[in-house]
């Protein structure tokens, strides 16, 4: 990554966070239990055995950007079932970080949650953190009309709806492909990828792009850098 092309943050209006394995950790493992979920659907959706499953979720995760989106696509299969059962999950582990919140409080300008869950979901999650006060609003899988991040026209929705300027916003990500359009965009892009995530079961996909192009920052620690943007 070019430190001379890096985007700073002196003009951000906006700071827009994904929400799984962004705000919290991935060892917490809440997108395990989701996973396993996703899976139990599919293989008594469509009669296949485990592996079977696994294969064509992971496939259609990787293509779609959601295994929900190549589900209705390949499969014609309705949406409202299917993320009422994959959300279903035991959020426990996630505990109260008041460290993030304060970090977030300290942010001048809106915060927003763009995420390819659900509301219900990300509801659940702030408020187990106790950073639900400090966001505006959330855009979820339904707002985006079922359509995932990284389609173009999922944030073209998000920035319709809440009137944001992307040359005047942040955006927050676990995922480096998820932040190609926000840069294109205008947007200055922070990849979160805290230690320990190649412990944790994902893709290895899902680890590329840390010194991509469209990658400005890079963290380990979100609460962190938020608090040493607020002190510069």
């Amino acid at each position: 990554m070019n430190d001379l092309k890096r985007r700073g943050f002196d003009h951000i209006e906006t700071w827009i966070f994904d929400l799984d394995n962004t705000l919290y950790p991935p060892h917490v493992n809440l997108w395990q239990q989701v996973d396993e979920r996703i899976r139990d659907y599919i293989a008594r959706q469509l009669d296949l055995s485990q592996q079977e499953a696994f294969r064509l979720q992971k496939d259609y995760y990787r293509r779609y950007g959601t295994t929900l989106r190549g589900l209705m696509t390949e499969h014609g299969m309705h949406p409202d079932d299917y993320l009422e059962y994959v959300h279903q999950i035991d959020h426990s582990p996630l505990e109260p970080n008041p460290a993030l919140g304060k970090a977030i409080e300290g942010l001048n300008g809106r915060k927003l949650i763009l995420t390819n869950g659900t509301r219900k979901h990300a509801d659940v999650v702030m408020e187990r953190l106790g950073i639900g006060a400090h966001f505006e609003d959330v855009f979820d899988i339904v707002a985006a009309e079922l359509e995932p991040k990284p389609s173009p026209q999922t944030y073209a929705r998000f920035l319709d709806r809440h009137d944001v300027d992307p040359a005047k916003a942040a955006m927050f990500e676990d995922l480096a492909r998820n932040l190609a359009t926000p840069h294109s965009l205008g947007m200055t892009t922070v990849l979160v990828i805290p230690e320990g995530t190649r412990e944790v079961l994902r893709e290895d996909w899902e680890m590329e792009g840390r010194d991509a192009p469209h990658v400005d920052h890079v963290t380990d620690d979100l609460a962190g850098f938020l608090r040493r943007l607020r002190a510069a």
